[in-house]
C-alpha cells in the first residue's frame, strides 16, 4: 500500500480529536502498520497523551526551519511502529511567523515531499480546533479527513462548516482531498438525544459515517493523564475496543 495521510479535523473543540488521533494511531500500529502522528495543536495534548515530552525539535521546527525534515525529528512512543513529531507552545507563534510567507499553506506538503517517508504506512495529523494556518497546512498535505463528531446538539452545525472548509481547500489547494469518514464520539446510547443525533447524522451523511461509534468511557478520559493511549492503559475497556474496531474498519476499506 502507498502511504496514506489523514487529518483528524473539526473546527469545533472538545469532540475527541486528540483522543482519536492517539488511539487510532496506536490501533493501526498494533495492527502492524508503521504510523507517524504529527501533533499540530499548540496545546500538545497528543504529545503528552503518548507520554512524550514537549521538548527538543518538533512540528514547529518542521514548519519554520527550512533544513528540518521529518526523519530528523521523529520520537519513539511506548508502542512499536508508532512515532510522533511532538508539539509545544512554540507552535502557537508559528501562525504569526508564517503569515507573510509566500505559499504559506503549502509548507507542510512541501516538507513531506522532501522527506523520506519510505518506512511509513500512515501519517496522521492531530489538528487544532480552529481553521488557522496550521490546520490549513495539514489539510493541504493530506489525502483525506476523519471528522470526529460529538453526539450532541450542535454536531450537524460543526459538520456542515467542516464540509465547507474541505470544499474551499479542494477549490484552490488540494483538489484530491476527500472525507475519509465521520466518527461519532462520546456517544451514550441510553440517552435519547445521543441516539437522535446519531440517526440524524447517519441519515444526512450515509456511508460516510463509520459503523464504529466511540462511547463515553472513563478509561479513555483517564489514559492521557498517565501518558498512555487507552489501548495500553486498559486494553479491554470499551473505548480501546472501539478504536481497534475503527482501525479495522479503515484497514478493511483500504484493502478493498
Amino acid at each position: 500500500m502507498h502511504i496514506k495521510i489523514i487529518s483528524i479535523a473539526n473546527q469545533k473543540g472538545g469532540v475527541g480529536k486528540t483522543t482519536t488521533a492517539i488511539n487510532l494511531s496506536a490501533a493501526l500500529a498494533i495492527a502492524k502498520k508503521n504510523v507517524l502522528l504529527i501533533d499540530l495543536d499548540p496545546q500538545g495534548n497528543a504529545t503528552t497523551g503518548l507520554g512524550v515530552k514537549q521538548e527538543g525539535q518538533g512540528s514547529y521546527n518542521l514548519l519554520i526551519e527550512e533544513d528540518v525534515l521529518l526523519q530528523d525529528i521523529l520520537k519513539d512512543t511506548l508502542i512499536d511502529g508508532l512515532k510522533i513529531i511532538s508539539s509545544s507552545i512554540d507552535l502557537a507563534g508559528a501562525e504569526v511567523e508564517l503569515v507573510n510567507l509566500r505559499n504559506k499553506e503549502f509548507l507542510l506538503k512541501s516538507k513531506l515531499e522532501k522527506s523520506d517517508l519510505s518506512n511509513l504506512d500512515y501519517i496522521i495529523f492531530d489538528c487544532a480546533p480552529s481553521l488557522g494556518l496550521l490546520s490549513i497546512n495539514a489539510l493541504v498535505a493530506s489525502h483525506s479527513v476523519i471528522a470526529p463528531v460529538q453526539c450532541e446538539f450542535f454536531a450537524m452545525e460543526g459538520l456542515v462548516r467542516l464540509m465547507r472548509t474541505i470544499s474551499m481547500i479542494q477549490s484552490y489547494a488540494n483538489e484530491a482531498l476527500y472525507m475519509e469518514g465521520i466518527l461519532l464520539t462520546m456517544s451514550d446510547r441510553r440517552n435519547n438525544l445521543s441516539r437522535a443525533i446519531e440517526e440524524e447524522i447517519r441519515e444526512n451523511f450515509g456511508e460516510l459515517v463509520y459503523k464504529t461509534v466511540i462511547p463515553r468511557n472513563i478509561k479513555l478520559s483517564e489514559a492521557p493523564s498517565h501518558g498512555q493511549p487507552a489501548l495500553l492503559y486498559d486494553t479491554n475497556c470499551l473505548g480501546s475496543v472501539s478504536y481497534v474496531m475503527l482501525a479495522k474498519e479503515i484497514l478493511d476499506f483500504s484493502d478493498n
